[in-house]
């Protein structure tokens, strides 16, 4: 089974091609993204809101 929908390939691609050409600018500073990590990212989460088949985040605490 795959692991991402193809909507979210499309929207990671488009991501991925936009900071390849400088245009694709981060949400919250309005900076350029510069990192091919930050492009995925920025990709799945717009594909995570638009109901996209998509994993979910990984929580950030580690629990003991």
């Amino acid at each position: 089974m795959a692991k991402y929908g193809e909507k979210a390939s499309k929207k990671v691609e488009k991501a991925m091609q936009e900071r390849k050409e400088g245009s694709r600018k981060s949400g919250k500073s309005g900076k350029k993204v510069t990192s091919k990590k930050q492009a995925i990212a920025i990709g799945l989460s717009q594909a995570r809101k638009e109901g996209a088949k998509v994993p979910r985040k990984k929580s950030s605490s580690k629990k003991k």
